[in-house]
């Protein structure tokens, strides 16, 4: 066997037993090998929904989602790519009222928690009550064997990564490590832990069997 099949291989018995842990906890939650049978999955779970809300994620732009379900002639909430009559807060508050919000995760713990940060919080609440339907799409690397090793993940990963693709002038931009800092454009302000499907929320788990976002 090849490094890259070796890599799989261990992929797949990370993904299959954190899939049947976040079962238990009440999500839904699939394993797949790649982006394209994500974004096939995706498009197919959410035909019969009209809009759509995503958050900031780098990882629902590799599959395409937006582009795709405009295609399809939905609705799409996205400020990333905001009309011009809309403003930045009129967006986001109504990707939290949309039938079906799209976004990634900062980590996901194996035994079957999923942790989240945010700078606004639209997107932490948005996952957690207000659309009835969630779907989080995201790469093998963000697991983690536990959630404490999910928590230093975004402290020691996902946040300076995210910082610094922002171009944000906060310490762990110029470190890499996170300070726990005060800096005006610090993003890591809300921190979410979904230890259970929340009572009125779906939520469904896309794992994908690549290195994919922050």
């Amino acid at each position: 066997m090849t490094d890259a099949l070796y890599r799989t291989w261990l992929g797949e018995q990370l993904g299959h037993r954190t899939v049947e842990n976040l079962k238990k906890h009440g999500f839904g939650a699939h394993f797949v090998a790649n982006v394209e049978d994500a974004g096939d999955l995706i498009i197919e779970m959410v035909q019969r929904f009209t809009t759509f809300g995503f958050g900031g994620s780098s990882t629902t732009r590799a599959l395409d989602l937006p582009a795709k379900l405009d295609r399809m002639g939905k609705t799409v909430f996205d400020h990333w790519d905001p009309p011009q009559d809309a403003s930045d807060m009129e967006l986001r508050l109504k990707q939290g009222r949309a039938d079906c919000f799209i976004c990634s995760a900062n980590a996901i713990a194996a035994t079957g928690e999923i942790v989240n940060v945010d700078g606004v919080g639209n997107r932490t609440n948005a996952m957690t009550f207000g659309c009835p339907h969630v779907i989080i799409a995201a790469g093998i690397n963000k697991v983690t064997c536990d959630l404490d090793t999910a928590l230093r993940r975004v402290r020691e990963v996902a946040a300076p990564m995210r910082a610094k693709s922002l171009n944000m002038a906060t310490p762990c931009v110029e470190t890499g490590f996170c300070s726990d800092c005060n800096a005006p454009q610090r993003i890591c302000r809300i921190t979410t832990i979904l230890h259970r499907k929340p009572m009125m929320t779906d939520v469904t788990v896309i794992l994908i069997n690549q290195t994919i976002g922050y």
